[in-house]
């Protein structure tokens, strides 16, 4: 049986910088989380508890036991069952706040889905592991005039900035490149615990300012924190910079879907297809597969072992392929089972 406002929010609502007012503004607010990752898991958890209204989640991929450690959604349970993170996630948030409606999407966020998975949100928060996706979301957020919130975290680093469309510099602004040359990784440099959920909890925390009315008091800088070597950093971000193309120029390359590569995902030797756009039966798929190796298939996604590889299917078309990097090697496998 669900608690009452007043006795589930009731700590909450004696912060004078929320109140009453405040909690019904977090009631009726719809917010986007883009990945549900180890940030992802922290800001969704926090934003539920927080009594925000509405939570969509859209995550492309599935939980795995080398997330446990870190993404506190989910459970050992979670990762024998592969089960999608957004579903899992919905699951979890619904036990911890059943008032809160929470919206999953097993999707992976591109130019042709972007306006649909993205609106009708007030505010997006970033939990994505790659520039590509952070770009498209500045391109639409930055077009639209919408809030975001970037974050993201590796080994002891965690990093986040609010970008208030018109207001401050947008993440092109910051960024103006994705970077270039070797680049640290979950996969090359590890990643603790609590640094994304130290960033998590900063960037939710700036999420509930914008959402209760308190903008102004919403950081305007890029802040850096490491939590090993108690360093920290901030970079001022409080206007835009001069012909940043995007803010300034208002021209939206990734939006348009120019410089889309495919993605090699954090923290694992793999590589996704996600230009294929096509249904998958996958229970039709099921059987052709299993006179070739495993397969473990529970409705939302099919897992197929043939060795090296091991090849995840959505029913969308996508599919993310283990024990590799070389993106010909992807596409050769996903012909060979998929078809071209």
């Amino acid at each position: 049986m669900p608690f009452s406002a007043s006795e589930f929010y009731s700590r909450q609502i004696l912060f004078s910088g929320i109140g009453q007012e405040g909690q019904e503004r977090l009631r009726t607010a719809r917010v986007v989380i883009v990945g549900c990752g180890g940030t992802g898991s922290s800001i969704a958890s926090l934003l539920a508890r927080a009594g925000v209204g509405f939570l969509r989640i859209i995550d492309r991929d599935y939980v795995e036991a080398g997330n446990l450690q870190r993404q506190t959604l989910y459970d050992e349970e979670d990762a024998a069952a592969f089960l999608p993170k957004a579903v899992a996630a919905a699951r979890k948030l619904a036990q911890a706040n059943s008032a809160v409606e929470i919206e999953p999407q097993v999707a992976d966020l591109t130019p042709a889905n972007v306006e649909t998975l993205l609106d009708g949100c007030s505010l997006i928060m970033d939990g994505t592991d790659n520039f590509e996706t952070r770009y498209l979301i500045n391109d639409y957020a930055v077009m639209k005039g919408k809030t975001w919130i970037y974050s993201a975290a590796v080994g002891s680093v965690g990093v986040t900035m609010n970008i208030l469309s018109g207001e401050t510099a947008c993440f092109a602004c910051i960024f103006p490149n994705p970077p270039s040359g070797v680049v640290e990784t979950c996969e090359t440099a590890g990643i603790l615990n609590v640094a994304v959920n130290s960033i998590g909890a900063l960037a939710a925390a700036e999420a509930l300012k914008f959402l209760v009315g308190a903008k102004a008091l919403m950081r305007r800088t890029l802040l850096s924190e490491d939590l090993w070597w108690s360093d920290r950093a901030e970079i001022p971000a409080q206007a835009a910079r001069a012909g940043c193309p995007c803010c300034v120029k208002r021209e939206f390359p990734y939006l348009q879907g120019q410089n889309l590569p495919h993605i090699t995902l954090c923290g694992r030797n793999s590589v996704q297809i996600h230009e294929q756009r096509r249904m998958i039966d996958l229970s039709q798929l099921e059987k052709r597969l299993a006179r070739q190796g495993e397969v473990r298939s529970n409705g939302f996604a099919l897992r197929f072992w043939h060795e090296p590889y091991d090849m995840t299917f959505f029913p969308d078309g996508r599919a993310i392929i283990k024990g590799t990097t070389d993106v010909g090697i992807a596409r050769s496998l996903y012909a060979r089972f998929i078809g071209a």
